[in-house]
């Protein structure tokens, strides 16, 4: 019976070790020994310092316990100084339950504008996220001013148009037809053009498909004045170009930049040169190395010897629709939005344009840009009176840090 009891014991021990191993090799199976562990999740932490956006939370007696990267990049500067106060101000009125945002503007340079924005926590405390939207700001300040300037712009020839239709309704007579179709013509080219300008200068101020490409200014000059080779021969305006990289003269002349922004700006100086000349008068262009400050320059230099600029007015002639002569530009079909694209394209480019004008005698501007590389100076000095001059940059406002 003993013996009996023994077998059976020692049956059961196989049985279970037999059970055993199949159950582990069916698990081995179905989970290969090497199969790669499961990934592990970064933490909280290692997230918030990967965001651009700064993060500072405060626990409920209002002591700052964690800054992201962001957050800590700003203490110490002169804009961690304007942000450290914003945040200091949101987070007390979080404590007491009060969520919020707030805009600080830094007038820079460069510009900056930041949307601080506090939120209370469940535990007592409050945290702040710091998030830059100075571009976004700057798109939307883009759409706006296109927007509006398209409605101011466009009332003029569009009211022209409602009215000259009207004078045709009952009209009979073939000449007063033929008269008021010319100036209908005329009011919807102007309205056309106007567009034109606006899509353009807006497609600069966005920037977005700006190409930096090695650029030959000898090119670029040569485009401007096939722009405006049929209106120069309409007005027998005699458009001559030299300087380095020029005629056959010295190597090519390169820039860094955006070939269709350059042309557009050169192309804007010398149809103005040529709209404010008197018929038969002469546009000069030149291509000239400069050092200023001990920074090396090219210049595209445009001028004529047309009507002039008052002093009054050199300041203000960039500005958008500014118009020194509202008469005459209605005679020459400017928009008022050729010299504010120069700015922005000189802008663009790390340049600035400067005019020198002298009323009754004729107004040069100078296209001043970085310096790829050096040229060689044309051998033939400029000539012609020394005014006063003005530069036109990118106007920055000084105020707050940044």
């Amino acid at each position: 019976m003993a013996w009996l009891l023994g077998a059976a014991g020692v049956a059961g021990v196989a049985a279970g070790f037999t059970a055993g191993w199949i159950l582990a090799r069916r698990r081995r199976i179905a989970e290969p020994v090497d199969a790669p562990a499961a990934p592990v999740a970064p933490s909280t932490f290692t997230l918030l310092d990967a965001h651009r956006t700064g993060v500072v939370v405060a626990d409920a007696e209002g002591r700052v316990t964690y800054r992201n990267a962001a957050a800590q990049a700003m203490t110490g500067t002169h804009v961690g100084v304007l942000v450290d106060a914003a945040v200091e101000k949101r987070l007390a009125l979080s404590r007491h339950g009060e969520a919020g945002d707030e805009i600080v503007e830094l007038f820079g340079p460069p510009k900056q504008v930041l949307d601080v924005v506090s939120r209370p926590l469940p535990d007592g405390g409050s945290v702040v996220f710091v998030d830059d939207i100075t571009e976004r700001r700057r798109l939307d300040q883009v759409r706006t001013d296109f927007i509006a300037n398209v409605s101011h712009e466009l009332k003029t020839p569009i009211g022209a148009l409602s009215v000259l239709a009207e004078m045709l309704v009952d009209e009979t007579d073939p000449s007063t037809v033929g008269r008021v179709v010319g100036r209908m013509m005329s009011e919807a080219q102007r309205a056309s053009n106007t567009i034109d300008d606006l899509i353009e200068l807006s497609r600069i101020e966005l920037g977005d498909d700006r190409s930096t490409d090695p650029v030959k200014l000898g090119g670029v000059v040569a485009a401007a004045i096939d722009r405006v080779t049929e209106l120069a021969t309409q007005r027998q305006i005699d458009i001559t170009a030299t300087g380095a990289g020029l005629g056959g003269v010295g190597s090519p002349v390169i820039v860094a930049g955006d070939r269709l922004q350059l042309v557009s700006a050169v192309g804007n100086l010398v149809e103005n040169a040529v709209k404010y000349s008197e018929p038969g008068g002469p546009v000069r262009i030149r291509i000239d190395p400069a050092t200023v400050d001990g920074t090396e320059w090219l210049e595209i230099t445009v001028a004529d010897q047309g009507v002039g600029i008052p002093q009054r007015d050199l300041a203000r002639i960039f500005e958008r629709f500014y118009r020194v002569d509202r008469a005459r530009s209605r005679g020459t079909g400017g928009t008022g939005l050729g010299l504010s694209i120069v700015r922005h394209v000189a802008t663009n480019h790390g340049g600035e344009v400067i005019v020198s004008s002298v009323e009754g005698e004729g107004s040069t501007f100078v296209l001043r840009l970085p310096a790829s590389q050096p040229a060689q100076p044309d051998p033939t000095p400029p000539t012609g009176p020394q005014p006063t001059t003005w530069s036109a940059r990118q106007p920055t406002t000084q105020q707050g840090a940044a």
